[in-house]
């Protein structure tokens, strides 16, 4: 048996809403199929999925993590265990490389 709990649910912050309307269409799309991968298959299984190169982030986001919905755009989340267990989009910008 497995103790390690899984994280199912995705909550969106009101940034994270705001942002969601400015972007591309596609990138709202492909975020909204990794909050329902989440949903399905937790956290822990769609990390493995290289596509969105999911990782933790440094600096002033130490905390954070990130995935990669283009080249140009990403979403930063947190994990939050106080209770409820649910990661939170916390903006989706467009990252300078």
């Amino acid at each position: 048996m497995n103790n390690n709990k899984d994280i199912y649910q995705v909550k969106l912050s009101r940034q994270a809403r705001k942002d969601l309307k400015k972007v591309p269409r596609y990138i709202a799309i492909k975020l909204w199929g990794w909050i329902d991968a989440i949903g399905h298959q937790g956290l822990n299984q769609i990390r493995k999925i290289p596509g969105f190169h999911d990782e933790s982030l440094k600096g002033n986001r130490t905390g954070q993590r990130s995935i990669r919905l283009s080249k140009g755009y990403r979403a930063i989340y947190e994990i939050h265990r106080d209770g409820i267990k649910f990661v939170e989009i916390m903006e989706i910008n467009k990252h300078e490389y």
